[in-house]
């Protein structure tokens, strides 16, 4: 048997998660596929404290690792939703003050348009927030309770949740998993991609002089630089700036001033004048960074509003600056490359976007290049580059739907963000309609989309969207009436059955 080589280049997230995840679908013992990822020890690994996705429980579990393990060595506390303060401009359904909640649970009784239509018809001041209204989950994360219970199974629980995590200890965590199911590990900085003939990439030559590393698919987790996939290949980079304004961060790890804080089980997201605050709890300590648009703040301001969130426990730290293009590679696979992580594309860290497509990316890779000959790789190739970009086109579009519904006219940055010439023509054409009758599942095509309704429902109507009445006719409300009370009966028996988060982490690191 012949064996192929798969070549990944870069380590990081990107890289180690895709190794990781091959190394267990198609490298099997005594199989064909080898398997080398060549890590530069230049390029330190891009890390804040970040968040995923729900779909990474189930990424891990096909790792086959236990859920323990990964928590101690990530520095891992679980995630059940977004909480965003400030993005409305106005007081929400269901609160005071301008607060909301973009949970993981999918609404009692389905998605579209479930609840929705009775939820809506319960006009009032009394009228709880959506996300309250329709599931129990927005009561457990306000009340600091993890998802789960110690005694739950790997990877399940009551409750949807992702995790929060130390990017670098991700990294090295799943380095050790990727080695120990047989993926070579070179350290070396790569001076020179050779192309075959016929325009593939032939082999990446190290800077040291050594042998030149050939392969059979190349797989360009080299970051922003995109060295193969861009550099050498030249796949045109489409940015998305005038729409997503976001292009800087400024990060800062803040202490807890006590062992037993609270840790919250959810990314804080408070808005400010030109971007927003995220705040990620981990064991130890809770990340910061301030978001912000370089046209719209400078990094000096950007630091005063970062400092004035972090308080006190501020003082002595220095804030990291981050810069980024917001956008994505037009082609993400030719010939026998494909992009991965930073080099396909990249989006502010809003929604946690990028694990998730590195998740995607290693699963459809590991499924649509079962065989490398040439043939079978450019019929690949032309799945891959219908189905990845329009993944990023709709992320782009529910991104931005988190600042175009906004009330907030109170600086230059909201007032050109809820401006319908910054929208793109998606999602303008969306809010069109949702302004004259509820979402429908023929809205989405579910195969490109990141987010299924629910999670739209969440930011529209925890917002406060302008959606007419439905008619609803009495049955339906009694039978919404009966749900909405099994609702509130299952949120007092989640406080009454769940631990508080910290407690659940605690069992967790001392697995």
């Amino acid at each position: 048997m012949t064996t192929r080589r798969i070549i990944i280049v870069g380590g990081g997230t990107a890289g180690w998660l895709t190794a990781a995840y091959l190394s267990r679908s198609l490298a099997k013992p005594g199989g064909g596929t080898r398997i080398t990822l060549v890590e530069s020890p230049d390029i330190p690994i891009i890390g804040v404290g970040e968040g995923s996705f729900p779909t990474l429980r189930s990424t891990l579990s096909k790792l086959g690792v236990s859920e323990g393990a990964f928590c101690k060595a990530a520095d891992a506390t679980l995630k059940q939703g977004v909480r965003f303060t400030g993005w409305a401009g106005r007081p929400t359904p269901g609160h005071n003050g301008d607060d909301y909640m973009h949970v993981f649970d999918l609404p009692y009784g389905g998605d579209t348009p479930g609840l929705l239509p009775a939820w809506l018809a319960t006009a009032g001041s009394n009228r709880p927030a959506y996300a309250d209204s329709v599931t129990a989950q927005e009561r457990v994360m306000r009340a600091g309770l993890a998802p789960k219970r110690p005694g739950d199974p790997d990877f399940e629980a009551p409750f949807n949740y992702a995790y929060h995590f130390d990017a670098p200890k991700l990294a090295g965590f799943l380095r050790g998993v990727a080695v120990a199911n047989g993926v070579e590990r070179i350290v070396a900085t790569i001076t020179e991609v050779r192309r075959a003939e016929d325009g593939d990439i032939a082999a990446v030559v190290p800077q040291d002089g050594g042998e030149a590393i050939t392969g059979d698919l190349f797989i360009d987790c080299t970051g922003f630089s995109a060295r193969l996939i861009g550099e050498t290949l030249g796949s045109r980079f489409t940015p998305v700036d005038d729409v997503l304004f976001n292009d800087r961060a400024l990060a800062l790890q803040i202490p807890y001033d006590r062992p037993d804080a609270p840790i919250a089980s959810y990314t804080h997201a408070t808005a400010h004048g030109s971007g927003w605050i995220w705040d990620i709890g981990l064991s130890e300590r809770h990340g910061t960074g301030c978001v912000y648009s370089s046209r719209h703040m400078s990094n000096d301001e950007a630091e005063r509003v970062l400092r004035a969130y972090a308080g006190a426990q501020s003082e002595g730290a220095t804030p990291r600056l981050l810069k980024f293009r917001t956008g994505y590679r037009e082609t993400q696979w030719i010939g026998n490359c494909v992009a991965v992580g930073l080099s396909a594309g990249f989006f502010e860290p809003l929604e946690s976007t990028g694990i998730m497509l590195i998740e995607v990316a290693a699963r459809m890779i590991s499924e649509l290049a079962a065989n490398t000959d040439k043939a079978s790789l450019a019929a690949a190739a032309r799945s891959y580059n219908k189905l990845m970009p329009a993944r990023f086109a709709a992320i782009v579009e529910f991104l931005k739907l988190h600042y175009a519904i906004s009330h907030r006219r109170d600086t230059a940055y909201w007032r050109d963000n809820t401006d319908p010439a910054t929208w793109p023509d998606g999602l303008a054409d969306k809010l069109a309609q949702w302004r004259r009758r509820l979402p429908s599942r023929f809205d989405f095509v579910v195969d490109h989309e990141s987010f299924l309704p629910p999670s739209w429902q969440y930011i529209l109507y925890g917002v406060g969207f302008d959606t007419p009445v439905p008619a609803v006719d009495t049955r339906a409300l009694d039978a919404a009436s009966a749900a909405f009370g099994k609702v509130r009966n299952a949120q007092q028996q989640a406080v009454r059955a769940l631990p508080d988060h910290r407690t659940l982490v605690r069992h967790f690191h001392q697995t």
